[in-house]
C-alpha cells in the first residue's frame, strides 16, 4: 500500500474523526467506568495520531499497513494505561508509546538478525538505565549499568549496539524552519580535505617534471595497480630496470614535493 493512499488497512483516513479535549475526557471517564463503546471511540478518534507518527518511518522500507497496525497496538496500550489524574495531554503520553511499539517491531524484524539473548541483555540494560536515571537524576555510565547487571562492560556495549536501528543518510536531525540538516551533512569525508586536495596537485606537478618513461611506469604501477613484471612486459624492458627507474622517479618526486 502506498503512503499517499487515502485508505490504509481498510481505514479511510480522510474520514477519521478529530476529538476535542472535553470529548476525550468524557470518553475516558466512560471507558474507566466499564463502557466498551467509549474505548472503541477513543481508538477510532485517535487513529490520526498513529498516521502522524508512522510518517517518521516512511524511509525504512516497511509496508505502511504493517506500521499502521503496530502503531495501533501502541495507541491501544496508551489508551488502556492513560491516567486522567496526571496533568498531561493524551497525545503527549501516547506518541512515545506508539513510537516505542514501532521501534520494537523494526528491531525484531530487522534484516540483521540479533540473537534473543543479546536482545534480552540490551532490554535489561535499558530498564536498568531508566531506573538509575530516576534514582540519581543523571545519565548513568556503562560501568554503572554493567555493575547492576553483574555483566562485563563489553557485553553491555555490544548488546546496545546490536539493537540500534540503521538510519538513512537522508534522515533529518535538525530543522529550524528553514532547510533541514540531514545525517549526511554531519559526516566528514577525509578524502576531500584541503590537505588531500593540495597533495594531489603537488603530485601532478611533480609527475609533470618526470621523463615520459618515468611517468608511464608510475602510472602503470600506482594508478593501474600493475606489478613490476607486468610493467616490464608492457614497455619491453627487464623487471630490474623497472625497479630501478621506479625508485629513481619516486626519489625525484620527493625532492620536488
Amino acid at each position: 500500500m502506498l503512503v499517499n493512499k487515502v485508505e490504509i488497512c481498510g481505514v479511510n483516513t480522510s474520514k477519521l474523526p478529530v476529538l476535542s479535549a472535553p470529548k476525550m475526557r468524557e470518553l475516558f471517564v466512560r471507558m474507566q467506568n466499564g463502557e466498551t463503546s467509549a474505548r472503541e471511540q477513543l481508538i477510532h478518534g485517535n487513529l490520526r495520531l498513529v498516521l502522524s507518527v508512522i510518517q517518521r518511518f516512511n524511509n525504512r522500507g516497511e509496508y505502511v499497513d504493517d506500521l499502521f497496525q503496530v502503531g495501533c497496538i501502541g495507541l491501544i496500550k496508551a489508551i488502556d494505561n492513560f491516567d486522567l489524574g496526571q496533568n498531561v495531554k493524551f497525545s503527549t503520553y501516547a506518541v512515545p508509546m506508539i513510537i516505542g511499539e514501532i521501534r520494537r517491531y523494526l528491531r525484531d524484524n530487522n534484516a540483521i538478525r540479533v540473537s534473543r539473548s543479546l536482545r534480552d541483555i540490551a532490554y535489561k540494560a535499558l530498564q536498568v538505565r531508566d531506573g538509575l536515571v530516576n534514582k540519581h537524576a543523571r545519565e548513568p555510565s556503562i560501568n554503572e549499568i554493567a555493575d547492576e547487571l553483574k555483566l562485563p562492560r563489553e557485553d553491555i556495549v555490544f548488546a546496545l549496539d546490536a539493537i540500534q536501528e540503521p538510519i538513512s543518510l537522508f534522515d533529518p536531525v535538525y530543522h529550524d524552519g528553514g532547510d533541514p540538516i540531514y545525517v549526511m551533512d554531519q559526516i566528514g569525508d577525509e578524502k576531500n580535505h584541503d590537505s588531500t586536495w593540495l597533495e594531489g596537485i603537488s603530485i601532478r606537478e611533480a609527475m609533470s617534471k618526470l621523463s615520459e618513461r618515468e611517468r608511464l611506469i608510475l602510472s602503470l604501477r600506482f594508478y593501474q595497480g600493475k606489478t613490476q613484471m607486468e610493467v616490464a612486459e608492457e614497455i619491453g624492458i627487464s623487471q630490474a630496470q623497472v625497479s630501478r627507474l621506479e625508485k629513481a622517479a619516486l626519489g625525484h618526486m620527493r625532492k620536488l614535493m
